[in-house]
């Protein structure tokens, strides 16, 4: 039997750190060796032997969380938002130092979410509009998400390669926020409801048609195949990672 990958999962007590928790301990291939909460040592971590880290903390914690991990030689799973282009660059710096550690930081890790995010992306190089509205459950911390920050910032790149020109959009006068964020060009739309848990849709509009790419996830238990298939590939991808889609073969 092969040997099994430990793994110790940092935010353990928040939602999607428990659900990390129950797909590593089910998973056949890895073995939980550490559940950590806030306060919680992260030598612990090393003390139990684990080889890769899942970050599902929060933003003002996950830098030095995944710095701890690169500086110790463990892989990392990053879940957290808050990575801004300068956290990212001074991650990328200290992981020239530590060849052979690998970094995914993904903002989202639903598979048919990363799939809708590329498939938009694809798409909006024939489509004159494109706005997206993301959905989520009221205790979220940030707007927008994660997700549909990287689905706009896909969307803007492939656009900007195909040579389209930006949406049309003839408003004049508006009240703060009516048009959204705008992401690289592409109009962002933020809604907060009781009930939700995650939910994005891409819209895409042209002469006389419009078509709309929706990813919805019901249960965060639906985050969980990416995570493990995160974890399963971060050490072939020495280095920083930034989206799910950089592990998968999507042949766009």
């Amino acid at each position: 039997m092969a040997e099994r990958l430990p793994v110790a999962v940092l935010g353990a007590n928040g939602r999607m750190g428990s659900e990390a928790v129950t797909a590593v301990t089910a998973a056949p291939d890895m073995e939980l060796v550490a559940a950590l909460g806030r306060g919680d040592s992260l030598q612990s971590a090393l003390d139990a032997g684990a080889r890769a880290i899942v970050d599902l903390t929060v933003p003002d914690a996950t830098e030095a969380n995944v710095q701890f991990a690169v500086e110790n030689g463990l892989h990392a799973v990053v879940g957290t938002t808050g990575w801004t282009a300068e956290r990212l660059a001074r991650l990328e710096a200290l992981l020239a130092q530590r060849p052979g550690i690998g970094v995914l930081i993904a903002p989202n890790f639903a598979l048919g979410s990363v799939l809708a995010s590329a498939f938009a992306a694809k798409a909006s190089r024939y489509f004159e509009s494109v706005e997206i509205v993301e959905l989520h459950h009221p205790q979220k911390v940030d707007a927008p998400s994660g997700t549909a920050v990287r689905t706009a910032q896909l969307i803007g790149a492939a656009r900007a390669e195909a040579g389209v020109g930006p949406s049309p959009d003839a408003t004049e006068t508006q009240l703060d926020g009516a048009r959204g964020a705008v992401v690289d060009g592409v109009h962002v739309h933020a809604v907060r409801l009781r009930g939700l848990v995650a939910h994005q849709e891409v819209l895409l509009g042209g002469p006389g048609e419009q078509l709309t790419i929706r990813h919805d996830s019901f249960d965060r238990a639906s985050f969980m195949p990416g995570v493990l298939l995160g974890l399963r590939r971060v050490a072939d991808h020495p280095g920083l990672t930034v989206g799910l889609d950089g592990y998968l073969d999507l042949g766009l």
